[in-house]
């Protein structure tokens, strides 16, 4: 087996797949309110095409993969999926990204498949707001889920809320209690500008809907809805001291712990302080296109050489391109950031 690195020379270990499109939820910062054109079943990439692009870049060096949607648990037989990959020799972390509605019903299951851990959406701790924010979610379930993963042994458990300013930024100090009192592992992420999702809820309101056009980073950071972690690292330090930790995990978030917490505390920056310059991975779509960058339009075709049965040499060949494509970095700051998909079609 050989290391894979970019230009960079940047280590690339790390492979997110998305295994559908399709989400059970609205959430306002990642699809549209009236939803997405959703590719067809056959569109999608099988559960044996996942595996074969799996295999080809195990090869290459590629350790860690992490399965997205949309939502992966609406996808039929992911425990399958998720059986085929842990036979993979090389791969030894498989994870799981899920808004936690349907875990209370899996978790056991994809523990025995061979999951390891999950990370879990959760942008409110309040009812009402939950369900604005998802456009039709109810809090209980996705709590439910987040004690079945405990209970399956899904451990570490990371609990990811992206903040908004006038949302749900009154609940930052809600979410770091949490850590001292059930132990959780929290994940705050800044709100960030990517395809054309425009948000109508609430305060989360697009330049657009005021007679502007499509934010640009910097005019997001001058923005409500936008807040830094520099910001939200000062509300929490009401309540203690941040000590800095280390947590299991190949993101780029940072973390640390308040004093007399089991839990922890992550911050996720990807506009303000941006991490591009330690960036590990690549993402699949589901419908088998390898993007280099999360906020690059730019992608690789695998679909096509999986459809006349490439064999893993070829596929390894593409692999390497793409990660001959990685970007030094973002542009945020000049205004570019993936337009053409929405969060929920490249799996975030």
């Amino acid at each position: 087996m050989t290391g894979l690195s970019d230009f960079f020379n940047r280590p690339i270990n790390y492979l997110r797949i998305s295994v559908t499109d399709r989400c059970n939820l609205r959430c306002v910062y990642c699809m549209p309110p009236e939803g997405i054109t959703l590719l067809s079943h056959g569109e999608i990439l099988s559960y044996e095409e996942i595996c074969l692009v799996a295999r080809a870049a195990s090869e290459l060096g590629i350790s860690k993969v992490r399965l997205t949607g949309g939502e992966p648990l609406v996808r039929a037989h992911l425990s399958s999926l998720i059986r085929m990959l842990a036979r993979i020799e090389g791969i030894d972390d498989l994870s799981l990204t899920t808004n936690g509605v349907l875990l209370g019903r899996y978790a056991r299951e994809l523990k025995a498949a061979g999951l390891k851990r999950v990370n879990i959406s959760l942008d409110s701790l309040r009812p009402q707001r939950f369900e604005r924010i998802t456009r039709m979610g109810k809090i209980e379930n996705s709590l439910q889920g987040i004690e079945a993963a405990r209970a399956a042994g899904l451990h570490p458990i990371k609990i990811n809320m992206v903040v908004m300013r006038g949302v749900n930024d009154d609940e930052i100090a809600d979410f770091a209690r949490l850590t001292r009192e059930k132990g959780w592992h929290v994940r705050f992420i800044e709100f960030m500008p990517i395809g054309e999702v425009k948000s109508q809820e609430s305060r989360v309101e697009s330049r657009e809907s005021r007679g502007g056009g499509l934010q640009t980073p910097d005019s997001r950071l001058q923005t409500k809805e936008f807040v830094p972690i520099s910001e939200i690292m000062e509300r929490i330090e009401s309540l203690g001291i941040l000590e800095p930790h280390s947590l299991h995990g190949n993101g780029p978030a940072r973390y640390f712990r308040l004093p007399r917490a089991e839990g922890t505390i992550g911050f996720i920056s990807p506009v303000s302080e941006h991490f591009c310059f330690k960036c590990n991975r690549l993402r699949l779509t589901a419908e088998g296109k390898l993007r280099p960058c999360l906020l690059c339009d730019e992608e690789i075709d695998l679909r096509e050489p999986l459809c006349r049965r490439a064999s893993v040499d070829e596929l390894k060949c593409l692999i390497e391109q793409a990660t001959e494509a990685k970007p030094s970095g973002h542009r945020l700051e000049g205004g570019t950031t993936a337009r053409k998909r929405a969060m929920c079609q490249i799996g975030g």
